[in-house]
């Protein structure tokens, strides 16, 4: 008789008690030379990471040079006085670090990650890059021929096309954020190494940058670190530049971009607002979650899942400028409200026509206490492991300089956020998504879409060539 077998089954681990967790709060600290410092000790994370925040906004770009701001920050990786391009980059491969710059709105940003055994080493490259930066010419002209054939394959992209439209009618053409951020073609053919160096120059000194360091910084002497690497870029004390007003306009209107034999249309609709210095923007994000932030929100449970119109919609608010809190505490800067996505070309009229009847439903009916929980869970309950690496920490925390924010503002907000109650999401969320002052670009197929559009009412229509 064969004998059966028996399995032995342990006992399932159980939970262990949760611990409480808020966004870190770093340190702060100056150099002799000016440059603040915030520094973040985060014990176990053994690749460190470096951002560096320059005050060389786009809007300080000379008359007909958009872009050059974006070409110097692709040449500081490209040879200082001591190291040609080639032996830059071998140096860095040594230290096995990745260097990454990029131009925006508030400034040019250097991202640098490193382990920490090799940090001395990559941040002294990382200061002589900042202290004395080659900008030789044929690098220069190589970034230049490199950012000109980019721009082709971004007017192809429906998506980039899209955001470019907006920014061009939301903005007026005398601000900097009507234009594209890398520039354009004629800008950027103009730009040499003269002009590179001379809006360094002007505008990169330690006296109105930040670095933000974040990592496992034990037994590293970073006071001592610093000095002799950061602390060894000198410039001059001047003032930051201020921040000039911008304004918008969002009256409701459509502008076709006209792709003929499209078989999708990309829609982003998008409006201005304040930014994250208002006292609305926790409830805010919050009913912005709700309406469009992840695969279960309204716009994709009608667009996608009952519809099959789109493999998906998303409504989002991103800050495009911050400037430091007026005396009066009002509003100082401008985020960008939108909602993006594509769909089918047959069927872009009546996406849309369910899109606005989302946003009328959500006006008159409000939101759900269940989708405001289920927001917060997911804002708020994940927000750990949103921030388990160094980069992420050092990203929102640069994030937060750029903003002139204080250091513990994304703690701060996870607790409004989870404070925040329905009625408060739903009105910030109408607030955010007026149906009457929405700008909607599509860029599809005019002839197919333009009549089902102009037939919902939602604004005045125009088509426009794509380029």
């Amino acid at each position: 008789m064969t004998e059966l077998a028996t399995m032995d089954f342990h006992q399932q681990p159980q939970a262990g008690k949760a611990k409480p967790w808020a966004f870190p709060a770093p340190g702060r600290g100056a150099l002799d030379n000016g440059l603040t410092v915030l520094h973040c000790h985060r014990p176990g994370q053994q690749v460190v990471a470096v951002e560096v925040l320059l005050a060389a906004p786009l809007e300080a770009e000379p008359a007909g040079l958009d872009g050059v701001a974006t070409i110097m920050a692709r040449a500081f990786s490209e040879g200082t006085d001591k190291l040609s391009a080639e032996e830059f980059a071998a140096e860095l491969e040594r230290c096995g670090a990745t260097l990454d710059a990029h131009a925006d709105h508030p400034g040019v940003r250097l991202s640098l990650e490193v382990p920490v055994s090799r940090l001395p080493k990559a941040l002294g490259l990382l200061a002589d890059a900042l202290r004395a930066p080659a900008f030789a010419e044929s690098e220069v002209e190589r970034l230049v021929r490199n950012r000109l054939d980019e721009i082709p394959h971004e007017t192809a992209n429906p998506a980039r096309r899209a955001a470019k439209e907006l920014s061009r009618e939301l903005f007026p053409a005398t601000s900097r954020m009507s234009r594209p951020r890398q520039g354009t073609e004629e800008t950027v053919q103009k730009i040499d190494s003269a002009a590179v160096r001379a809006f360094y120059d002007r505008h990169v000194r330690p006296a109105t940058a930040t670095a933000v360091i974040v990592g496992d910084l034990t037994d590293v002497g970073l006071e001592a670190l610093l000095a002799e690497t950061l602390g060894a870029w000198s410039g001059s004390s001047a003032e930051p530049r201020p921040v000039p007003s911008v304004t918008a306009d969002d009256t409701g209107r459509v502008i076709i971009v006209d792709r003929p034999g499209a078989v999708q249309t990309q829609l982003l609709i998008g409006r201005v607002g304040a930014d994250r210095h208002d006292r609305v923007w926790p409830a805010q994000v919050l009913g912005t979650y709700c309406l469009g932030g992840t695969l279960t929100s309204r716009l994709d449970r009608v667009l996608r899942e009952e519809k099959g119109y789109t493999y998906g919609v998303r409504a989002f608010g991103q800050v495009l400028r911050a400037a430091a809190p007026s005396p009066s505490g009002g509003a100082t800067g401008i985020a960008m409200l939108a909602i993006s996505g594509s769909v089918d070309t047959p069927n872009t009229g009546p996406a849309l026509d369910d899109l606005w009847k989302v946003l009328r439903t959500l006006a008159a009916e409000g939101l759900t206490d269940a989708e405001r929980d289920i927001a917060v869970q997911n804002l708020v309950g994940v927000a750990p492991l949103k921030f388990e690496t160094a980069a992420a920490v050092a990203s929102t925390l640069a994030d937060q300089v750029e903003q002139y924010l204080p250091d513990d503002y994304q703690a701060t907000l996870y607790r409004q956020l989870a404070a925040t109650g329905t009625v408060e999401a739903t009105a910030a969320a109408v607030s955010a998504f007026p149906v009457d002052r929405l700008v909607t670009i599509l860029v599809g197929d005019a002839a197919q879409i333009e009549e089902p559009v102009k037939a919902l009412g939602i604004g005045e229509v125009s088509v426009v060539t794509a380029e």
